[in-house]
């Protein structure tokens, strides 16, 4: 009767636990499965409302399956919780920048460098990549937004992806 706990709200787990729908759906995601992944985020999202990982994972994932709207909404929820996540600023900026709201975009960009200090290969990467589109969209370069989506999109989402492990 495991099935019957689970639909009236009870632990599903052989040991009394429930299931941590966080690691659920980054698994789903790491092997593809974005659109179940999301599922499991939304059941994270309705156990921690408040949980910048799930908010910002759960923005990520609504990105790459084509719901802009929805990725903008849980980005500035988690910029409401702590603004000074550099991930969510900078997965932001360019939902804004395709959007063409190329203001609210440069203040994102602007603040994911203030914000973002890691210093490895990967983060200096993208750090060079928001100051060059701040620096086109300062110099009114119309290709601004197009720069934006990068050479490799899903590199793009991964920039700003948060996983299971402990903030910290």
């Amino acid at each position: 009767m495991n099935w019957l706990r689970r639909l009236v709200g009870g632990s599903s787990g052989p040991d009394g636990r429930q299931p941590d729908y966080l690691a659920e759906a980054l698994e789903l995601e790491s092997r593809g499965d974005v659109a179940s992944a999301l599922v499991s985020y939304q059941l994270a999202l309705r156990e921690r409302p408040d949980d910048l990982r799930v908010l910002q994972n759960m923005a990520i994932a609504c990105s790459r399956t084509g719901r802009p709207d929805e990725a903008i909404r849980h980005y500035r929820r988690a910029l409401q919780l702590d603004g000074s996540l550099a991930g969510a600023h900078y997965g932001l900026a360019f939902l804004l920048l395709r959007r063409g709201d190329t203001m609210a975009a440069e203040q994102h960009l602007q603040a994911f460098l203030r914000h973002g200090h890691a210093d490895d290969a990967e983060s200096l990467k993208f750090r060079a990549h928001a100051e060059r589109t701040l620096s086109l969209l300062r110099d009114g370069v119309p290709e601004a937004p197009h720069v934006a989506q990068g050479d490799d999109e899903d590199a793009l989402h991964d920039a700003t992806r948060v996983d299971d492990r402990p903030e910290g």
